[in-house]
């Protein structure tokens, strides 16, 4: 539950905290005093879009901090999973900057706005009155009834497997697609693949054969050169080789006079066996030289073959012709085994379909055993809210599998014996459509076990002694959960909790919690307007007591 909210530097509010209570809380206030912009502030908390220009003073952040008390709500397997520190009161902060840059943080660690909305829905339920019409809204009708039967587990378990038959079947109609396409191109396909894979193409030959081409086109040119080096090189005596061994000869005769003859004849010696290694080397190539044009026009043929492929598929290496090679086998062979992807799939998208079939016949047994429980919660608290002939009808018609189910739901209603029951939203008026969704709210609040529910002047449309027993269905609610109320109505704000008052003074919002004579003041103030007579004081004190 709410244990505290501060509020800094948000719309007409400087700053402001309040302490709640853990039963009933009441929040009363004139007509722009600024009850609305409370609930905004707390919106940012819970996770809503922080819009820019929210600062009261544009050049300081905006801070809104609540403390909660979670323990006993079931809330550790939602801190584990999202790496948060659980502890018995958490401490829920947000920030937007001066610069409109917005922070969120739980006990001090940084979160997205998307785990700040799912923490906030787990915490508070907030009810407006635009949220009459939820009504309209089948999913909040499905997810009453689905709360009511205390089935939530099978619920997820339900969207899970939706969510996989879903995508598969997306793949399958992907897939049935492309073999539709691919098949159009299976002769094309097949004809690049065998022209490709008869050229027993390798990788980087294109440079080889370049290679050999021009040895093979230069074969004259190159057995001159070896020739002319080789007998450079040659034994006889004036080949460099054996003037190099005769110069050795001479320094190392010299050796004993001057010590640096040696070391030079040791390098000639060196550079003789380089110079003869050298000659060899190129004997051997002149003599692997030999003008073949067979082969050079085997060399050039192929280097054309190969150029051609290169041109047909705008490429400029055999790397990348192996590429679409290997492209092309593929998706000859989806081709050729396409038929059985496709059998594949949909076995695996009729089982899985069963397998959602199954539990959303689960789900739907669930939420018809659960209609009774619903339709007389609902009727009993709308007798007890003046309503005594109204009669709420759970029509349950089965639909095709959707996201929540295999059901369609609608809340049929009618305020009168002799009328039949017909869907709420179009028949009811504003006062009883507001005392449904209280009823409700109130089943909801029981069944999901939610720590703090915040009424937004749920009494709309109502007064009297219809609101005197409003007011009493609001206060038993705390015997189950935390309870916010702002109201209008003294014969609610007189009901036994915390009282608060948001006023505005100096042109900002403020809020102060009343003591037991401010509370009087506050009622009478409420029952007879900005006169408060002795009258309205003694009533505003039968109504307290």
């Amino acid at each position: 539950m709410l244990r505290s909210l501060s509020v800094e530097n948000y719309a007409l509010i400087d700053r402001l905290e309040m302490t709640l209570g853990p039963g009933l809380n009441i929040i009363t206030g004139e007509t722009g005093a600024g009850k609305s912009i409370l609930l905004g502030a707390l919106g940012l908390l819970l996770g809503t879009r922080g819009e820019s220009g929210v600062q009261r003073d544009p050049t300081r952040a905006c801070v809104v901090e609540g403390n909660f008390a979670v323990e006993g709500y079931g809330l550790e397997g939602f801190f584990d999973e999202n790496d948060l520190d659980y502890e018995p009161v958490v401490t829920v902060r947000r920030v937007i900057s001066a610069s409109g840059k917005s922070r969120a943080y739980v006990s001090d660690l940084p979160v997205g706005l998307g785990v700040l909305r799912a923490l906030g829905e787990r915490l508070i339920d907030i009810h407006s009155q635009h949220e009459n019409l939820l009504l309209r809204d089948d999913t909040f009708r499905v997810s009453t009834l689905d709360a009511a039967a205390s089935q939530d587990a099978l619920v997820k378990q339900y969207a899970i497997g939706f969510a996989a038959w879903r995508a598969l079947q997306k793949k399958l109609a992907e897939t049935r697609i492309a073999a539709a396409t691919a098949s159009s191109d299976e002769e094309w396909l097949r004809h690049q693949v065998t022209e490709l894979a008869a050229m027993r193409l390798v990788e980087g030959e294109e440079t080889t054969l370049e290679a050999e081409q021009r040895e093979l086109s230069h074969s004259d040119e190159l057995r001159e050169a070896f020739s002319l080096v080789t007998a450079e090189l040659g034994t006889d005596e004036t080949g460099i080789a054996p003037r190099l061994r005769a110069l050795r000869r001479v320094l190392e005769r010299v050796g004993a006079i001057h010590p640096g003859a040696t070391a030079w004849a040791e390098r000639l010696a060196s550079a003789h066996i380089n110079l003869t290694d050298l000659e060899r080397e190129v004997a051997d190539a002149c003599e692997r030289v030999e003008g073949n044009p067979e082969r050079l026009g085997a060399v050039v043929a192929r280097l054309d073959a190969i150029g051609a492929l290169q041109l047909k598929h705008r490429v400029t290496s055999t790397a990348e012709l192996l590429a679409f090679q290997a492209d092309f086998t593929a998706r000859l062979a989806a081709i050729e085994h396409g038929g059985e992807q496709i059998a594949e799939l949909e076995a695996a998208v009729a089982k899985v379909e069963a397998e959602t079939q199954t539990l959303a016949e689960k789900i739907s047994t669930g939420r018809r055993n659960a209609a009774p429980e619903v339709e007389g919660t609902v009727a009993g608290m709308l007798c007890r809210l003046g309503m005594p002939e109204a009669r709420f009808v759970v029509e349950i018609t089965p639909a095709a599998l959707r996201a929540n189910g295999g059901d369609e739901v609608r809340f049929l209603f009618t305020a009168n014996e002799s009328m039949a029951p017909r869907a709420i939203e179009k028949i009811a008026s504003g006062g009883e459509i507001s005392r449904v969704m209280l009823a409700l709210k109130t089943l909801l609040a029981r069944s999901v076990g939610q720590p703090t529910v915040i009424f937004d002047e749920i009494d709309a449309g109502v007064s009297g002694r219809v609101a005197d027993a409003m007011g009493e269905v609001i206060a038993d609610l705390t015997a189950h959960c935390q309870v916010v109320n702002i109201t209008h109505l003294p014969q609610i704000a007189a009901k036994p909790g915390t009282h608060f008052l948001v006023y505005k003074h100096e042109g900002t919002t403020h809020i102060r919690t009343l003591s037991p004579d401010e509370r009087v003041a506050e009622i009478a103030a409420m029952l007879s307007g900005s006169t408060v007579t002795d009258a309205a004081l003694r009533q505003a004190r039968e109504l307290l007591s």
